[in-house]
């Protein structure tokens, strides 16, 4: 890896500028889930331990560049505060004084970025103030560094930079799964629209040596041998794409699997009857909405053979059961083998946590994901502008 670590360091008696994403969700003034905060501990910590002070740095909501009052940080601070276990203090807009009176094992929050419209616009002037706080940038933001902003692209061209832990963490992790990877390697891409993840196939057919395809995104791919898809999800239009990255996947070696039976249904809603049938089978009048149990033991039998898993959303309407089976079980048996040091898993993308969490299997999978945008761009070979900075 070529990028610095917090290990490369020395923070001692300096200022830290850590760009963080603790992008979290508020209902009534209250944070009601504190996971991205959670994750940036390590980081404040380990920067604390080593003589440095800590500067927050994050956005929160799009506010366009504009002062919205319910996208302060402020609202985030005490929530920050409780999980690190150190007082917080809330930085409005006079950054450099607040910064000067940091006291002790105090954090400093800035206010959110966003509220400036340089931030977005990756503008040099905002990115010298804020570079002018600090003497070391820290991104520990993945989430975000598929973008070029100030505090995630400009600012770490200022200053000595380097990752954070989670940062660190989530790029070794990624660089396992697809980078220098053990093989076989295979991927589960679904979701309901092949034309949001054309990049995505694009990229993984020359990567893996097998490739799930599920969700709608599977009815495209059927459709277009010939199969009829009934009044499924399906972008008909998209035919000729699919048989180019089916070509292009055969060319490179990669099988591509895609459901051999099917759950439908002709209503899309929770405990809906449905039955199971053969692809070539599915009735006209009905829509699939998860693959079926011989599509399920064929995945299970490349999860057993793999040595590496890249998994990027659901195999069916895993939102409503019983067309959440195909997931659960494919999921159940990558946890299983991840446990046993069988295979080395990497999921990520925000309906990917959600199946794998309702699946119970995300804590066994070895890493997830909390970037949505970011882990995708990087699944299909695009250079992230925050990660390319650490390493000018």
């Amino acid at each position: 890896m070529a990028w610095k670590t917090l290990d490369d360091m020395d923070f001692n008696g300096k200022r830290a500028l850590v760009r963080v994403d603790i992008n979290v969700p508020v209902e009534n003034g209250e944070v009601t889930d504190k996971t991205r905060i959670e994750r940036i501990c390590d980081t404040v910590y380990d920067i604390q331990d080593k003589g440095g002070k800590v500067i927050l740095m994050a956005h929160f909501g799009r506010p366009k560049g504009k002062v919205v009052p319910e996208m302060s940080l402020e609202i985030i601070a005490p929530a920050v505060a409780d999980v690190l276990g150190l007082p917080v203090t809330w930085a409005n807009s006079d950054y450099r004084e607040a910064v000067k009176e940091m006291d002790g094992d105090e954090v400093l929050l800035l206010e959110n970025l966003r509220f400036n419209p340089g931030e977005e616009k990756n503008d040099a002037e905002f990115a010298k103030r804020l570079a002018s706080l600090g003497d070391i940038y820290v991104n520990d933001a993945f989430s975000a560094a598929h973008r070029a902003h100030a505090s995630t692209e400009a600012i770490a061209r200022l200053l000595p930079s380097c990752a954070g832990r989670l940062m660190a963490e989530e790029l070794g992790a990624l660089e396992k799964a697809l980078g220098t990877p053990d093989r076989p390697v295979v991927a589960v891409v679904g979701g309901a629209k092949v034309s949001t993840k054309l990049d995505l196939l694009g990229n993984l057919v020359t990567k893996v040596d097998a490739l799930v395809i599920g969700g709608g995104m599977a009815n495209t791919f059927l459709a277009a041998q010939g199969i009829d898809v009934g009044k499924s999800l399906c972008e008909h239009d998209l035919a000729d794409t699919a048989r180019e990255i089916a070509g292009k996947a055969a060319k490179a070696g990669c099988e591509i699997l895609l459901p051999r039976d099917v759950v439908v249904a002709r209503e899309f809603k929770a405990g809906a009857e449905n039955e199971t049938v053969k692809v070539e089978d599915c009735p006209a009048d009905a829509m699939i909405l998860d693959a079926g149990p011989d599509s399920v033991a064929h995945i299970v039998q490349v999860l057993e053979r793999s040595k590496t898993l890249v998994w990027n959303g659901p195999l069916g309407a895993f939102e409503i059961e019983p067309f959440d089976a195909a997931t659960n079980a494919a999921a159940a048996r990558a946890a299983a083998l991840s446990k046993a040091g069988k295979l080395v898993s990497v999921a990520g993308g925000g309906d990917t946590v959600a199946a794998l969490n309702k699946a119970g299997a995300a804590s066994e999978f070895t890493y997830i994901s909390t970037a949505g945008g970011a882990f995708l761009e990087w699944m299909e070979g695009k250079e992230l502008p925050g990660v390319a900075a650490l390493n000018a």
